[in-house]
């Protein structure tokens, strides 16, 4: 019997625990629930729309012979360059030759030169002693007057010939890949003809071809939203060329590419573009998490200064990927939860993470 009684007080004691803390729950409300919060912030917000856009090299160059001749070798398509590389070598040959007859012509002309020197001197020595006339020694100071002009052209020539041996060799302007061959080893070209092509491949910019409607709201140096890949950034117009195509009725817009996104992105790619089409206007905006969709209405969730929860309807104007601008009872810096929000209770008790 003693053993009975000891157990239903056992069970008595577990049971008014239980009710206890069932009544304690009932009097503070349901259990404080975890949750990510966001300040609703007050920015310059317009509409905007996204355009399609091509991603260019800001340099794609023909590499030109700088000399008459033959090609000894030159790069072959797809090889990486640094600048300074070399891109093409002619045959030095004919080149060589000619430098070495030049200097040749030169050293003759200094020969001359000092003789006609000697000729001067030795006439007007005779002069004085009346054995050779004035006509004969003016004859020769101008011949040799002229064999000094005669070593300045030839020296002159020199350098020529040693320019052309220079450009010879044709070396990458910068760094990039050679994207097509236009001849082979071995053919004679002439100065000027186009050997290879070259692509920057760290010098990128986007192209944008933007409504003539919209030029009073894009300016140089506005940030504008670009993504592809995955990659999403944001980057300052360059250049606004406001000269519209009589056609399309649109203008280029041109904006340079960070050099990290030179490995996922490449030269002829397509990008979106989001370009602003409304003067921008303050507004109230949040997180697009902190939205909560229903069939009646749009709400996001405050978080006041007690940790306890409000729903609040709002309305959605526009917005960016990240931000929307909404009308509701809200101010600047209002917390709103972003995580966990969907789950909660008016009034109900908060823990922010």
């Amino acid at each position: 019997m003693f053993y009975m009684k000891k157990i239903m007080l056992v069970l008595f004691i577990f049971s008014a625990s239980i009710l206890l803390i069932k009544s304690s729950q009932a009097a503070n409300g349901a259990p404080a629930m975890p949750v990510m919060v966001d300040q609703v912030t007050q920015v310059e917000l317009g509409a905007s729309t996204e355009l399609m856009a091509t991603l260019h090299s800001r340099s794609h160059l023909d590499i030109t012979a700088g000399v008459n001749g033959r090609i000894a070798w030159l790069a072959e398509p797809g090889s990486l360059v640094q600048q300074g590389d070399v891109l093409v070598k002619m045959d030095l040959t004919p080149l060589k030759l000619m430098h070495l007859e030049q200097q040749a012509q030169l050293k003759r002309a200094q020969i001359n030169l000092r003789y006609l020197h000697q000729e001067v001197q030795r006439l007007k020595k005779l002069k004085q002693s009346n054995s050779a006339s004035q006509f004969q020694l003016d004859q020769t100071q101008a011949q040799y007057d002229l064999a000094s002009t005669d070593i300045e052209i030839a020296d002159l020539k020199l350098q020529q010939i040693a320019d052309q041996i220079q450009r010879a060799t044709v070396t990458a302007p910068f760094n990039g890949v050679i994207t097509e061959r236009i001849v082979r080893a071995g053919s004679d070209v002439n100065r000027s003809e186009t050997l290879l092509k070259i692509l920057d491949t760290e010098q990128l910019e986007v192209r944008v071809y933007v409504p003539i409607k919209y030029l009073g709201f894009v300016r140089k140096g506005h940030e504008l939203a670009i993504s592809a890949s995955g990659q999403q950034i944001k980057a300052a117009i360059s250049a606004l060329i406001p000269s519209a195509d009589a056609k399309s009725q649109t203008f280029e817009v041109r904006i340079n590419i960070p050099n990290h996104l030179n490995e996922v992105w490449a030269a002829g790619q397509l990008v979106k573009v989001t370009v602003p089409t409304q003067a921008a206007t303050p507004s109230l905006t949040v997180h697009r998490d902190a939205l909560i969709l229903r069939k009646d209405a749009t709400y996001v969730v405050k978080v006041a200064d007690d940790n306890t929860v409000h729903r609040l309807p709002v309305v959605v104007k526009q917005g960016t990927a990240e931000r929307v601008s909404i009308e509701g009872d809200l101010r600047a810096g209002d917390k709103v939860a972003i995580r966990g929000a969907e789950r909660l209770n008016e009034g109900q008790k908060v823990i922010v993470q």
